[in-house]
């Protein structure tokens, strides 16, 4: 197998040499840990995630507010809709009952009226017989 280039081993030896030697630069140009543009850097960077670790604070203190108040707004709405449960089913006890005692008033009233048309019935029943009675006795 040839290469493109036609380099041969002597060439790749030398390119891998080269190669090996600008990283070998690129490594030692970077600057040390005690440098004080890396200290600067280190300390930016340590601002940044102070403030960082300060938002997600505040931002979990918000929501932990936000829960509760949202928690206890459902809890109030629960309440307030417990209260209305509780009206409406002791309205409607009332009427149940208001209905009831109408029920029997009118029961009580139709027992009135059908004693009084039995008691006018008997009444004059008995006022019949007497008058026949008294009839019978004029007669004879």
């Amino acid at each position: 197998m040839s290469s493109l280039k036609g380099a041969s081993f002597k060439d790749r030896q030398s390119a891998s040499e080269i190669a090996r030697k600008a990283l070998l630069e690129k490594f030692q140009a970077r600057p040390k840990s005690d440098d004080p543009v890396v200290l600067e850097l280190e300390a930016k960077r340590k601002e940044i995630a102070d403030a960082r670790a300060v938002r997600n604070q505040q931002r979990e203190r918000e929501k932990a507010e936000r829960l509760a108040k949202e928690k206890a707004e459902a809890e109030a709405r629960a309440k307030i809709e417990a209260e209305a449960r509780e009206k409406a089913r002791i309205e409607q006890e009332f009427a149940e009952a208001k209905a009831k005692e109408e029920e029997v008033e009118l029961k009580a009233m139709i027992e009135a009226e059908k004693k009084a048309e039995r008691d006018a019935r008997y009444a004059s029943r008995k006022a019949r017989k007497k008058e026949r009675k008294q009839e019978l006795d004029r007669r004879y």
